[in-house]
């Protein structure tokens, strides 16, 4: 993998119609959530003002992504009982509705028979695929991502989002 190639900025600002992202993991430990997980941890409450300064650059990525005409859509797969990270996430995820993102949530139990990529992606406009690649604990690994675009790949993880999509219950009904 070389580092010339597009990062998530570059493939987002190229989509034209979507940007699908799927989500595996029960735990993410990624250094820039850290502050904000702690808090939350401590006192149950989470930054959920979209101008704050930890929200305002994905609101604002997200809504200029959206104003182009790109449909962003979110689907998590998730163990039951959700683990402490997973409900600080729900408990956020309504900025991301703000936002606007449309998020779904599935329980793992119910992806048993769907063929999922190895990795946490994003599919744009199914021609691009950016994996994000974890540590076990859940922080980048190595260079963070890579990015893939031969079609059966293609195929395989907007196959899978799409599958996990359709399944899964929107975020207003998905209790933790």
């Amino acid at each position: 993998m070389s580092r010339n190639e597009p990062g998530f900025d570059e493939l987002l600002a190229s989509a034209k119609h979507s940007a699908l992202h799927l989500e595996m993991r029960d735990v993410y430990g990624v250094g820039d959530e850290a502050e904000d997980f702690e808090t939350w941890k401590r006192t149950g409450q989470r930054d959920v003002d979209p101008a704050s300064a930890y929200w305002a650059p994905w609101v604002d990525l997200m809504r200029s992504t959206v104003a182009r005409g790109v449909a962003v859509r979110r689907a998590r797969i998730v163990s039951e009982p959700v683990t402490e990270y997973i409900r600080y996430e729900h408990a956020g995820t309504v900025v991301n509705v703000h936002a606007g993102e449309h998020v779904r949530w599935l329980p793992r139990r119910q992806a048993s028979d769907i063929a999922l990529p190895g990795n946490d992606c994003w599919v744009f406009d199914e021609t691009a695929i950016l994996f994000n690649h974890f540590s076990g604990c859940g922080d980048w690994s190595g260079p963070g991502w890579e990015v893939r675009t031969e079609q059966a790949v293609v195929r395989l993880a907007a196959s899978a989002f799409e599958t996990v999509w359709e399944r899964g219950v929107p975020h207003q009904k998905y209790t933790v």
